[in-house]
């Protein structure tokens, strides 16, 4: 692993949980763990009840904008993590891929996006401390 491991979230619409994770882990890696996010179907925008979530822990995705999954995003990855994208994440060898299964949240409330800030929350720390202390 490089000196600043990448790690690169996918999900179809790079607007709720693939937001929520490179929001979280750019929050928890204090610039120790370069991130990014893609989505192979991108939104026009940022899930709000998302970025509601984030907000309610003093974090702000509404800037954000959902951006195309590429081959050049997979290549420059350490780690790349789906989250339910399907088959169209390139695989190229020597990399390492976490596949999340997590709920969609798209148009769903804040209060059922919650869980999933939260489970997502729980899996980041954890890939922080393995990134970075293990």
């Amino acid at each position: 692993m490089p000196d600043t491991p990448e790690v690169l979230f996918v999900c179809v619409h790079n607007a709720g949980r693939s937001q929520l994770a490179a929001a979280l882990l750019q929050h928890y890696a204090l610039g120790r763990i370069a991130v990014r996010s893609a989505g192979s179907e991108p939104a026009e925008k940022v899930n709000p009840a998302a970025a509601q979530a984030l907000a309610e822990w003093g974090l702000d995705i509404t800037a954000e904008v959902p951006t195309k999954l590429s081959t050049a995003d997979v290549e420059a990855a350490d780690v790349v993590i789906t989250m339910g994208c399907g088959d169209t994440c390139p695989v190229f060898p020597g990399k390492r891929y976490l596949d999340w299964q997590l709920d969609d949240p798209a148009g769903r409330s804040v209060e059922h996006v919650r869980p999933i800030r939260d489970d997502i929350d729980r899996r980041v720390r954890a890939l922080v401390s393995d990134l970075l202390d293990g």
